[in-house]
C-alpha cells in the first residue's frame, strides 16, 4: 500500500508538485495519468526514492523513503520507462544481478527466474545478451528483474510502450495476475484501453496537482463523458492536455 499526504516538489520556481494527497490499495490497480509537465513523472520518482520530497509524507508498505530507503527497495518493484538493461548482459544475467543486489541466494535466484520464465514465456531469449531485444523482449526481462525479490508494491512506468497486440495482451494478464495474489499496483500509461481494461481506480494529475480521483465509471460520471478520453481532456481543463 502506498499513501502519499501533501507532498511537493520544486525545481528552482518550478513548482512541479503541490500538495498532492492519495492512496494505493493492496489488491487493487491505480491508473496514475497526466499529460507531460504535469508532475506525474516527479511523483513517481518521489514514490521509488529517486527524488527526495520537499514537503509532505510518502509511505510504502509503512515505510517512509527518506528513512528506509533500502527497505522500501526490498518491498517496492519499479519498472521504469527507460527500462535500463546491461545490453552486453543475458536476460538471465540482468534478473540474477538484481536478485543479487536484493541479498537473494543463488538457489532462490535461479527457482525465482525459473518461476517468472515460465510466467512470462521467456524462454526463448532468456540466455541471448539483451542487446537488440525487441521492445517486448526488453520490458519481459524488465519486469522479471523488478518482481525477482517478491515485492509487495509495484510501479509500472508505460510498461505498454512500443509493444505489439500479444505482447500487450500478455502483459495485461500478468498485470491482473499480480492484482489477484494481492499486490500493490501503480500503473503510469498515457494509452486509455489500457486503463479502462486494468484499472481499479484512477488517479489525475494536472499542474502539480490532483485534478481527479475515482473509479472509471465516477470520472465518467463527474466528467459527464462518454469515455475516458474526453473524460480525460475534461478533468485536466484543456483540449490540448490530449495531445501532451
Amino acid at each position: 500500500m502506498i499513501k502519499v499526504t501533501n507532498l511537493h516538489k520544486s525545481f528552482g520556481d518550478v513548482k512541479a508538485v503541490r500538495g498532492i494527497s492519495f492512496e494505493v490499495r493492496d489488491g487493487e490497480i491505480t491508473g496514475l495519468l497526466g499529460p507531460n509537465g504535469a508532475g506525474k513523472t516527479t511523483t513517481l520518482r518521489m514514490l521509488y526514492s529517486l527524488l527526495p520530497p520537499d514537503q509532505g509524507e510518502i509511505r510504502i508498505d509503512g515505510l517512509d523513503p527518506g528513512k528506509d530507503a533500502m527497505a522500501i527497495k526490498r518491498t517496492l518493484g519499479v519498472v521504469p520507462d527507460s527500462r535500463g538493461l546491461y545490453t552486453r548482459m543475458t536476460a538471465r544475467e540482468n534478473i540474477a544481478y538484481f536478485g543479487t543486489l536484493h541479498g537473494l541466494s543463488h538457489s532462490q535466484i535461479d527457482t525465482r527466474i525459473e518461476a517468472l520464465v515460465r510466467t512470462l514465456d521467456m524462454a526463448d531469449f532468456i540466455e541471448r545478451r539483451t542487446g537488440g531485444f525487441s521492445q517486448g523482449q526488453r520490458v519481459k526481462v524488465a519486469i522479471a528483474r523488478a518482481m525477482v525479490h517478491k515485492p509487495q508494491t509495484v510501479i509500472l512506468d508505460e510498461p505498454s510502450n512500443g509493444l505489439d497486440v500479444m505482447s500487450t495482451r500478455a502483459l495485461r494478464r500478468y498485470i491482473l495476475g499480480l492484482k489477484a495474489t494481492g499486490h500493490s499496483v501503480v500503473l503510469s500509461t498515457h494509452i486509455m484501453q489500457e486503463v479502462a481494461a486494468l484499472c481499479d481506480r484512477i488517479i489525475i494529475i494536472s499542474k502539480g496537482e490532483i485534478a481527479a480521483d475515482g473509479t472509471a465509471q465516477e470520472l465518467l460520471e463527474q466528467s459527464n463523458c462518454d469515455s475516458l478520453e474526453d473524460a480525460f481532456v475534461y478533468l485536466i481543463g484543456t483540449e490540448e492536455g490530449l495531445q501532451a
